[in-house]
């Protein structure tokens, strides 16, 4: 029993496709530069087949889907052998709005339903409706399945997620917090809550999802009740090009010191130029930052003899400073600690992120085991917990592509 995910973006289509009896990945690939010259990467995982990676031409999402089955059934680079092994298909969609509270059964109502969260979503919502669109044409008759980002978060209570504006952008818009990474902070807090014993009730756990786009959700009893996101995913802590939250004058001031750039385009500079990439003016990415500082991510010890960028240290302070800060406040609002988890590209393979992180919440007794934290495991699980300290914390690499399969096979009815 075969189920594809599929994760569009505008200009590219990532996939996994899952064998549900064993949950094993089959395939999985990208396709990136849809709609300018197209580049496909596919790599079979179970059998032992070669990998597939040139340059295909993708005009648009409905090439690349039929790019994706084409080398999922060929007799030199598949893993199956015709779409009939396809049982289903489910769709990462980034926005539910107020609607969408659980993954549901993609029909012609929802399409429509989720093309109304367009507004929320802009440069989102159009793209994951064009993989659901291509996959309908592509394979008729096979189900699609709706996973929302934002369903994790329904449980935050009205005092975290409205915003103290006019109520009336609420009632009639539907501006409020919704929070992203929900399939990432759903899957992490339940192995948690696993390792801590497996009953939710008690459990106070705060999720890092740290990578190029970050968050931190406060689950309490198993049940989001905050998170750092907001309507959109600007809002929160710094990230690789976003600023996360800031004085929202500062769209005002910026626009007048540019000569009187337009609200599009100053929201441009919050969402791809700010946050790590421009602080440090050197890259998004984390590891290119923290060399340009002369700290080695893998144990966060100094490199001998490096010239320390000190724009580049700036920015993983301020980055730190912020997660750490967050930290901090979940732990207040829930009245206590069980378990800090790390998870995403920098969570799970920045051993000097934690440990930064970690440091500013000493005077909150979270500590970790610096050694331990240098560790690397099998399946990337790590207990970094400190003597001492009020509450695990916990490495837990994230699998949203396997929570999404999980739901497909549940709103189907497939066994």
């Amino acid at each position: 029993m075969n189920v594809l995910v599929i994760n569009a973006g505008s200009s590219s289509l990532k996939y996994q496709l899952f064998d549900m009896v064993t949950e094993a990945i089959a395939a999985k690939g990208v396709c990136e530069r849809i709609g300018i010259d197209g580049h496909l990467k596919h790599t079979p995982v179970q059998n032992g087949k070669p990998a597939f990676e040139s340059d295909v031409p993708l005009p648009t999402h409905a090439e690349a889907i039929n790019a994706v089955i084409e080398k999922l059934t060929s007799p030199e680079y598949g893993v199956i052998n015709s779409l009939s092994e396809i049982a289903a298909v489910g769709h990462r969609i980034v926005h539910g709005g107020r609607r969408f509270y659980e993954s549901v059964l993609i029909d012609d109502t929802v399409i429509e339903a989720i093309a109304d969260c367009t507004t929320l979503a802009p440069l989102h919502i159009p793209a994951n409706l064009m993989g659901v669109n291509a996959c309908r044409e592509a394979i008729p008759g096979v189900p699609q399945v709706a996973v929302f980002d934002t369903a994790f978060h329904h449980t935050i209570p009205a005092y975290a997620y409205v915003y103290p504006i006019p109520y009336k952008y609420y009632e009639k818009h539907d501006i409020r917090r919704y929070g992203f990474h929900g399939t990432s902070h759903r899957y992490v807090s339940a192995k948690a809550i696993e390792y801590l014993g497996g009953k939710a009730e008690g459990t106070r756990i705060v999720t890092c999802h740290l990578g190029n786009g970050s968050s931190l959700a406060a689950i309490m009893d198993g049940k989001c009740v905050d998170t750092t996101m907001g309507v959109t995913p600007l809002e929160g802590v710094p990230m690789g090009t976003r600023s996360g939250t800031i004085d929202p004058t500062l769209i005002e001031i910026i626009s007048n010191i540019e000569g009187g750039l337009t609200i599009s385009k100053t929201m441009d500079i919050l969402n791809k130029e700010s946050g790590m990439l421009g602080v440090s003016g050197v890259s998004s990415d984390f590891r290119d930052i923290s060399a340009a500082a002369g700290i080695k991510i893998g144990d966060g010890s100094s490199i001998e003899g490096a010239e320390v960028n000190h724009r580049a240290l700036l920015a993983l302070e301020i980055f730190n400073y912020q997660v750490a800060k967050f930290i901090g406040a979940y732990m207040a609002i829930m009245g206590g600690i069980s378990a800090v988890v790390f998870t995403a590209g920098v969570g799970e393979n920045s051993p000097a992120t934690r440990l930064g992180i970690c440091n500013l919440l000493k005077g909150g007794r979270i500590t970790i085991d610096e050694s331990k934290n240098r560790e690397k495991s099998a399946d990337g699980f790590l207990d970094i917990t400190g003597e001492g300290s009020r509450a695990k914390v916990l490495v837990i690499p994230t699998n949203e592509e396997l929570v999404i399969a999980r739901d497909t096979v549940e709103i189907v009815g497939l066994k």
